[in-house]
């Protein structure tokens, strides 16, 4: 996965679901937010506790850091794990775990089913999550704290509208601590604008890139 700036996730918190079912055979995706391959694996035993009777409980998870993994939990090679990863890969998704669990009907699907069956259950879920508004953009960021006098309050709040940025918090005490927050490789421009301004002083300072959504 290329995160690259941006990618999509669900938002914590919020579980999502889609269901599909062929002859008999029931496949319920459980789609949840995960920050770690700990949270993942958490997230799974949850599952397969919850579904304890179930026949099969695959799972796939994607990391922003590109490390994804899926297993096919006792069905055919190929048949459903990865085309589970595929859909969250597919739909730009990261930090995300999804398990699919199945239910058996009686009847064999074959390999071609399966990879139709666990796709469009998957497909549910997400599809689900965006439904209800539970996807969100997080973007790569970067925070920059700016120490100033009141006199130049309104021009330093203006650079950081004009440098695309927002204020996250204001402080106001002897003077004015503003936290503010740029999409990376915005800050410069502003940082710069803000010494200029300041006449070569250094009264913001930029941290470390991270993702949020903005």
């Amino acid at each position: 996965m290329s995160a690259g700036e941006s990618y999509l996730t669900l938002r914590a918190g919020v579980e999502a679901r889609g269901e599909f079912e062929d002859r008999r055979s029931r496949f319920i995706a459980q789609l949840a937010h995960v920050g770690s391959e700990a949270e993942a694996e958490a997230f799974i035993a949850e599952v397969r506790s919850r579904h304890h009777d179930a026949r099969h409980n695959v799972p796939a998870w994607i990391l922003s850091d590109g490390r994804e993994r899926c297993s096919d939990d006792g069905e055919p090679s190929r048949t459903s794990g990865m085309p589970t990863l595929d859909v969250l890969r597919g739909a730009g998704l990261a930090d995300v775990c999804c398990v699919v669990t199945r239910y058996f009907g009686g009847t064999l699907l074959g390999p071609g089913g399966l990879v139709r069956a666990y796709t469009a259950a998957t497909q549910a879920a997400v599809a689900a999550a965006e439904k209800d508004g539970a996807i969100c953009e997080m973007t790569l960021v970067v925070p920059v704290t700016v120490q100033l006098p009141y006199a130049l309050y309104d021009r330093v709040t203006r650079l950081v509208v004009d440098a695309g940025g927002k204020v996250a918090d204001s402080l106001f005490a002897e003077d004015v601590q503003l936290s503010c927050v740029f999409r990376a490789g915005e800050e410069e421009r502003f940082v710069a604008a803000v010494r200029e301004l300041a006449g070569g002083e250094d009264l913001a300072r930029a941290g470390e890139p991270r993702f949020s959504e903005f």
